[in-house]
């Protein structure tokens, strides 16, 4: 491949990481041209073990990294599990998963659909009628809620940035009241599914319908639809306890002091309550990898409730995102993938349909809700796609 295309293809996929959802022509459901991957080569090992080399830095602390390709798997890491000890990097750390955390609502959402206990036309308001207000008189459909097309407002947090959201850390902000405060704000001025607003209110409001159709916990139903399924064995929902169980790398956010040099706070003990269906759980690299790889293989969606997830939604200008994933095109290759970050954290699981390349990678991002690509993410992702 062209240097030049490389290039564009791997930021292409980054900025799926650092920057969240991009726009792109909209088309309902993206070509999947034979993959320039489905070849016996292996992953570009020298460049991968230099991707992470020299950790920590200023960028990251940590970084766990998976590549799948036909020819052979790599697995590595690097940096250390604690600044204060600088022991190495625990290899099967756990971690926050971020918005990864949407692929398996989603995937939940469509088991349930698949059973026929939920209706992906049918309005959420019908399903919970004690939620919406009558100012919401278009009806907003399941599916609109999977794509982000609900046209429903964010919902009310802990703070409006780092230092008020650390001061709070320990405190429990309910899934429940997050929706209520974003339905007393009244829908936004457009008709649901005709333009994409990521925004995690949509995956709120999705683990309060599981929770309402089943009659049981949005962590019991995911745990028992999706992450048994697909081999998630150290994969968990920590509700509103602020530690990571069980063996992890600490998580760090660099903060400006008054003379202009930074320090970095440790921010590993983190109540995500508010997070919950659309952002709260903690994984590792290798239940990831599992999570991929069978979703798509079928094994845990059934078709054709699997379409939902690699289709965006058709007359939407800059459509990107189907249920639980968002789709990046360069250069002939289409890749599907969710990206997630929370304080101290950044996480990404991606791939042709195909499988005939994957990425799954955790980095411990010092400024992991930042806007700036970061490198160390930048230098992984280019050489998964070698």
């Amino acid at each position: 491949m062209r240097a030049r295309s490389h290039a564009v293809l791997a930021a292409s996929v980054v900025l799926a990481l650092a920057a969240g959802p991009l726009a792109a022509p909209a088309f309902a459901a993206p070509p999947a041209p034979a993959s320039r991957f489905a070849d016996q080569r292996g992953p570009a090992e020298k460049a991968l073990r230099a991707a992470i080399a020299g950790l920590p830095n200023q960028y990251a602390t940590a970084a766990l990294v998976r590549v799948g390709t036909p020819g052979g798997d790599w697995h590595g890491s690097a940096g250390v599990r604690d600044l204060a000890s600088g022991r190495p990097a625990h290899p099967d750390a756990r971690f926050r998963a971020g918005s990864v955390t949407k692929v398996v609502t989603a995937a939940t959402v469509l088991r349930l659909a698949a059973q026929d206990e939920i209706d992906l036309d049918a309005p959420v308001q019908g399903y919970l009628p004690d939620l919406f207000t009558p100012d919401f008189e278009q009806p907003i459909s399941v599916r609109h809620l999977l794509n982000h097309t609900s046209g429903i407002k964010p919902g009310d947090g802990l703070g409006d940035d780092f230092a008020e959201l650390y001061a709070h850390r320990y405190e429990t902000l309910t899934p429940q009241r997050v929706a209520a405060s974003a339905i007393a704000k009244g829908p936004e001025d457009f008709v649901p599914g005709t333009r994409q607003q990521y925004l995690n209110i949509n995956y709120t409001i999705l683990g309060l319908l599981i929770e309402k159709v089943t009659g049981r916990s949005y962590a019991s139903e995911a745990t028992r639809l999706v992450l048994r399924p697909a081999g998630m064995h150290h994969t968990y929902f920590p509700g509103t306890d602020p530690r990571i169980r069980g063996p992890h790398n600490r998580g760090y956010q660099a903060v400006e002091r008054p003379d202009g040099t930074t320090r970095l706070v440790d921010v590993t003990e983190w109540n995500q309550a508010d997070r919950w269906a659309a952002g709260d759980m903690i994984s590792t690299t290798a239940d990831l990898e599992r999570l991929l790889t069978r979703l798509f293989r079928g094994k845990i969606v059934p078709r054709p409730e699997l379409e939902e997830m690699f289709t965006t939604p058709a007359g939407v200008p800059g459509a990107t995102m189907s249920a639980g994933l968002e789709y990046q095109e360069a250069d002939g290759q289409v890749f599907w993938g969710k990206s997630g970050g929370r304080y101290g954290y950044n996480a990404f699981i991606g791939g042709t349909r195909d499988l005939s390349r994957t990425l799954v990678c955790a980095v411990n991002s010092t400024d992991a809700k930042g806007t700036e690509r970061n490198p160390v993410i930048d230098a992984i992702t280019a050489a998964a796609l070698r």
